[in-house]
């Protein structure tokens, strides 16, 4: 029987390949900017289709995220945003990237 010698490194690289091993996958969202009249933060509209039990048609459903937004989407822009950490008593979502720009 051998044993494995694990190469031991104390570099900030190490630590952070591991760090995201064990990370969870973060979801993801993709909606329209609703609102940014606040510094750093939008509202994202999330609109879903989901299927009338009853009816057995399509209804659309919406929900609205706050998000924090440091590339500095406006009204209309098509977001990314992912789930981060509590950064406020109501923004959990952080934009990740600007799909589409609203047309002007």
């Amino acid at each position: 029987m051998e044993e494995k010698q694990e190469n031991k490194t104390n570099s900030p690289q190490a630590k952070i390949t591991k760090t995201a091993d064990k990370r969870a996958h973060r979801s993801q969202k993709v909606g329209v900017v609703f609102s940014d009249k606040m510094k750093k933060t939008v509202v994202v509209r999330v609109d879903r289709l989901v299927l009338h039990t009853r009816y057995r048609r399509y209804v659309r459903r919406t929900s609205k995220f706050m998000a924090h937004d440091e590339l500095g989407a406006t009204v209309g822009d098509k977001v990314r945003i992912v789930e981060t950490r509590p950064l406020s008593a109501k923004k959990r979502w952080r934009v990740m990237e600007i799909v589409q720009k609203a047309a002007k």
